[in-house]
């Protein structure tokens, strides 16, 4: 599972489990570019990556600016070549399907759909070009079964999902893998804060092995998908959630 001289890059790599995938990815030997909008956590977590010795570059960025975007990854691509992806990023607009705000279901498909799009459109021709390349979506088990109340959320996990399979089925041939990971409930700081305790028992209690996971558990799955042991496995939705949604 050595990924000596690749580079990967990383979105909302400041907290939780985009954070542990920076430490995942980085101990099997790649060099980091991480993506965050919060520069406190960004500061963080390049801090604690370069004191233990991996080489990371941190950039602050609001991805849903896509002009934004495209113009910091695109000066990186002028010097350096990156054939890792993990479009880990993202955030909730709770809602019915009745009742949710046009701008929140926009903004939740932006960021979990768009953006992922816009870095493949982007690092896809130079990994093409060297005939290898590792594309992993961050999905959720709520992109396979829905959510109530998560009409927003539900739907653009669902898309990258399809995202996933189709640009798998485009480049294989070239070399580059194609995967999506679908989390169950993990004990990121977000869900710590914000999911209230009822709705955390309702789901650890469907869910076969009992628990919520660690960020560490759903890197590791991400950082295989990265490495060459997963060099036949493309186009997979791969749920790391416990069994929740089986």
């Amino acid at each position: 599972m050595f990924l000596d001289g690749h580079i990967a890059l990383i979105t909302g790599a400041g907290q939780g489990i985009g954070k542990a995938c920076a430490f995942a990815i980085a101990s099997k030997g790649a060099d980091l570019i991480v993506l965050e909008k919060n520069a406190e956590a960004l500061g963080e977590v390049t801090r604690e990556l370069k004191q233990s010795g991996y080489g990371v570059t941190g950039h602050v960025v609001d991805l849903t600016n896509i002009e934004e975007l495209r113009e910091i990854v695109g000066a990186i691509q002028k010097v350096r070549m990156i054939d890792i992806l993990v479009n880990n990023a993202g955030f909730d607009r709770p809602g019915t399907s009745d009742k949710i705000d046009k701008k929140d279901f926009d903004e939740v498909i932006t960021i979990h759909v768009t953006v992922p799009l816009t870095l493949i459109q982007m690092l896809l021709p130079d990994m093409r070009r060297t005939g290898w390349g590792r594309i992993i979506n961050l999905s959720s088990v709520y992109g396979a079964i829905g959510g109530k109340g998560e009409v927003a959320y539900s739907t653009a996990k669902a898309g990258i999902i399809g995202l996933t399979k189709s640009v798998a089925r485009e480049c294989g041939k070239d070399g580059v893998t194609v995967n999506a990971v679908l989390p169950g409930l993990i004990r990121t700081p977000t869900i710590e804060a914000f999911m209230a305790e009822k709705y955390k028992r309702e789901i650890i209690a469907d869910t076969p092995l009992g628990r919520m996971a660690e960020p560490e558990e759903v890197a590791r799955v991400i950082a295989f998908l990265a490495s060459d042991d997963a060099s036949f496995i493309t186009g997979a939705a791969l749920p790391v959630s416990g069994g929740w949604g089986i």
